[in-house]
């Protein structure tokens, strides 16, 4: 039980770290300088223009009728830490905006800053089994209709859609390519905010003392290894050929490990940029 209470009370200071820190990147870098990083955000920070409401107020008002049809799609429990995000999100935006303004008047630089704030925001927000609502939501529901469509297809879309509005509305193509960015960034930085930086390398190996090297790569290195049956074309010989897949600071130890066990073992490395299981990305975690 005092277990149980440990990981909720983690979650919920990870979650309210996350949503300060996405209220930062909107009230000191992109609400400021007019750049629209697509989403709820986005419309938000275009709406804050043409009518006298704030953005962080607007955020509020926007999701109301998501999380509504969030809770009747999905279920009270399930957006219940998303309403505590966005309850956080809608007032820090506020209080940055007002207390500190524009930290920088320089586009690329609020860009780049503020898509990488938002994505240590989210990604945050995300490792709590949380959302910041909005877009979020609404991609989820049209998923559970049409299974078929990428979710980050979807996103991209959506995105896309907010950036173009934001050109027309602030007659700036300028500002609109600096979203745009801020988007690109905001996607790169969360995916490594979540996964880290999982690209690895696959290597198979083809040698004589495939015994003696998977005992130095499980011993010295720990890393999993399997074996796949080969047989070779010309010889007819079977053969176990070596599989793994390595962190890419690790790869070079490997090598070492041939060189020393086999030198004239035969080697393939392969960049692996998707990896799912133990040490890597979930395979069963379900995808926002």
């Amino acid at each position: 039980m005092s277990h149980l209470i440990k990981n909720r009370t983690k979650n919920i200071l990870i979650m309210t770290m996350g949503a300060v820190i996405y209220s930062a990147a909107i009230g000191m870098f992109l609400d400021p300088n007019a750049l629209a990083p697509g989403g709820v955000t986005g419309v938000s920070v275009i709406l804050s223009r043409l009518i006298p409401v704030e953005t962080g107020t607007l955020i509020l008002l926007m999701n109301i009728p998501i999380l509504i049809l969030g809770a009747w799609k999905f279920g009270y429990r399930v957006i219940l830490s998303t309403i505590y995000c966005i309850a956080i999100i809608s007032p820090m935006t506020n209080f940055f905006t007002i207390r500190f303004g524009a930290v920088t008047e320089d586009s690329f630089l609020a860009g780049l800053a503020g898509g990488v704030l938002l994505a240590v925001g989210m990604g945050m927000v995300f490792r709590a089994k949380a959302t910041t609502g909005g877009i979020d939501i609404i991609i989820k529901i049209i998923r559970s209709k049409v299974p078929h469509l990428k979710t980050n297809n979807l996103f991209l879309l959506m995105d896309a859609v907010v950036v173009t509005c934001s050109a027309l509305v602030f007659k700036d193509i300028d500002k609109a390519l600096y979203a745009g960015m801020t988007v690109i960034i905001t996607s790169l930085v969360m995916d490594v905010v979540l996964y880290g930086t999982d690209e690895a390398k696959l290597i198979h190996i083809i040698s004589d003392k495939s015994e003696e090297i998977i005992k130095r790569l499980l011993v010295d290195l720990g890393i999993g290894v399997t074996y796949v049956r080969g047989v070779g074309a010309y010889s007819g010989k079977e053969k176990n050929v070596i599989m793994c897949v390595v962190k890419k600071q690790l790869s070079p130890k490997v090598e070492d490990i041939i060189k020393e066990e086999d030198p004239m073992a035969f080697m393939i490395v392969s960049n692996a940029t998707e990896i799912y299981g133990e040490g890597y990305k979930n395979l069963f975690s379900e995808k926002i």
